[in-house]
């Protein structure tokens, strides 16, 4: 009689343990899905705002040059056309960051430092774990404890 209750028992148990470990696995899935639609959105958003300031910028970078351009031709001197050089290149970074390739070769160039670099990726006294963590917790709340003395 106990022998079929135990039997009964240990499969009724592996039957939660497997539940529990396919109840992890979707919560997992779940929490990655969640993550990986976040951070889209942020570049997302990131790229809407490139894609802002250079409409922007670019009138800035209109209206100045063609002052700049105007002045240099009144006055005759073409040295009031130096800053058009710098504003130049703000404007190519920022096009390329909004309508080009940059993301493409920052992605490419950030893969290739995972696989070739990855010791420059690594954080100051190692990934956190739950006791360093459960340290600087205790010391603080026994910092806190100890000020409101």
């Amino acid at each position: 009689m106990g022998f079929l209750l135990s039997k009964s028992m240990d499969a009724n148990f592996k039957k939660q343990q497997e539940f529990m470990l396919h109840n992890s696995r979707l919560q997992m899935e779940r929490q990655m899905l969640m993550q990986n639609q976040m951070r889209e959105r942020q570049m997302a958003m990131q790229v809407a705002w490139s894609r802002e300031f250079v409409k922007y910028f670019g009138t800035f970078y209109t209206v100045t040059t063609a002052g700049l351009t105007l002045g240099a031709l009144k006055i005759k001197k073409p040295i009031l056309l130096a800053p058009i050089v710098p504003l130049s290149f703000i404007l190519a970074y920022q096009m390329d960051s909004a309508y080009g390739t940059l993301i493409y070769r920052m992605r490419g160039e950030a893969e290739s430092i995972m696989t070739s670099e990855h010791d420059r990726l690594d954080l100051p006294h190692g990934t956190p774990n739950f006791d360093s963590i459960e340290k600087a917790r205790r010391a603080r709340s026994s910092l806190a404890s100890f000020l409101e003395k």
